[in-house]
């Protein structure tokens, strides 16, 4: 049996705002907007992509589905996005290599410590 893995979908208030948010920090691509829908991926024939799809209620708690990043510089990584608006937050992670941040509507994200050899 054959699977791929298309995309993850992120529910949105504002699907065109967060999607163009995300693609500007990722570096992706636009490849389908409509009222409701918005996704980008890293290049238009290269998944998986995230598909943000309008949902009119606001998030209430911890995210149960998130994003890892690992990359070659953390700190270099966190203040590029802190600096493009991204906020530190504290989801009772404690102590540990990574830094969790949320996007413009509070979605959490990780950005991980460098791979050990």
């Amino acid at each position: 049996m054959a699977l791929d893995w298309e995309q993850v979908v992120v529910h949105s208030a504002d699907p065109a705002a967060l999607g163009r948010w995300w693609a500007d920090a990722l570096g992706w691509v636009v490849v389908h907007s409509s009222d409701d829908e918005f996704e980008i991926r890293p290049a238009p024939d290269r998944t998986p992509g995230i598909d943000f799809v309008r949902l009119d209620e606001a998030k209430r708690s911890k995210s149960r589905l998130h994003l890892d990043f690992r990359p070659d510089d953390q700190a270099a990584e966190v203040a590029r996005f802190e600096a493009h608006g991204a906020k530190r937050v504290d989801i009772g992670q404690g102590e540990q290599p990574w830094v969790v941040l949320a996007d413009p509507e509070g979605n959490e994200f990780c950005i991980l410590g460098q791979r050990k050899p």
